[in-house]
């Protein structure tokens, strides 16, 4: 079975990665009963063998069905079966719903404080992070750009409080910003909004600012919502 290049059903089938195929087939063998809840998945390697994908590939596709609340991993036993449909997503120690909660009535105000605060350094700091981005093709490292860069917008509110408490949830971003790229390759569109926000920033416009921020965690809600639904939905993925 092959799910390194694989499609989804209907009209006009939508490209899926090979991590997205290996989800939505171990996903929904779960679903279907295949692998009951308190069963172990089978080994690493078997899967890899079995699914004919690399290792790189099915641990994301392992980490998306942790997240997901499907699944378990305990350290030297593997990886368990703990739920049969899909939860809320977590990204570390919060839930996808109250991070964007917290996102919402942060960042925005936050990037408002930014445009109309920011300094001649903010502003080279951030085009910098920004150009690193625009070129990075490693998600793991443009994963750790996209963190610095929310960082970056909270320093250049000049309120260390604001720093602090981007701090706090910077693991769950990562982690977020990690599932939304691998599953919906949100990275080029996340690259858009980043720029939108750095230019109004550097415009000094609050008005503007806040608006780029409120679009991308706008999006950033949509895509997260939509790979929920997608595995939520029948299994549909057809391996090519």
């Amino acid at each position: 079975m092959n799910l390194s290049d694989s499609r989804t059903a209907g009209p006009g089938p939508r490209r899926v990665s090979a991590t997205e195929a290996v989800l939505t087939h171990l996903r929904g063998a779960i679903q279907r009963g295949e692998y009951a809840i308190g069963d172990k998945l089978p080994s690493e390697a078997e899967l890899c063998r079995t699914l004919e994908v690399s290792r790189p590939v099915l641990r994301e596709a392992l980490r998306a069905l942790q997240t997901m609340g499907l699944t378990v991993s305990r350290t030297g036993k593997g990886t368990f079966v703990v739920a049969d449909a899909v939860e809320e997503p977590t990204f570390g120690d919060y839930a996808a719903g109250d991070l964007m909660e917290v996102r919402r009535h942060v960042e925005i105000p936050v990037a408002g404080y930014a445009a109309r605060r920011r300094t001649p350094e903010n502003l080279d700091h951030l085009a910098h992070l920004l150009h690193r981005m625009e070129r990075e093709t490693d998600t793991t490292a443009w994963v750790a750009m996209d963190t610095l860069f929310h960082l970056a917008v909270a320093e250049a509110a000049q309120n260390p409080v604001f720093r602090r408490v981007i701090e706090e949830i910077r693991d769950a971003l990562a982690r977020q910003s990690a599932f939304l790229n691998e599953l919906g390759d949100r990275r080029e569109q996340s690259n858009r909004e980043h720029r939108a926000i750095v230019e109004a920033l550097a415009d000094g416009s609050e008005q503007d600012a806040a608006e780029a921020m409120t679009h991308h965690l706008d999006r950033v809600e949509t895509t997260l919502t939509d790979i929920v639904r997608r595995a939520s939905a029948p299994d549909s993925t057809q391996a090519e």
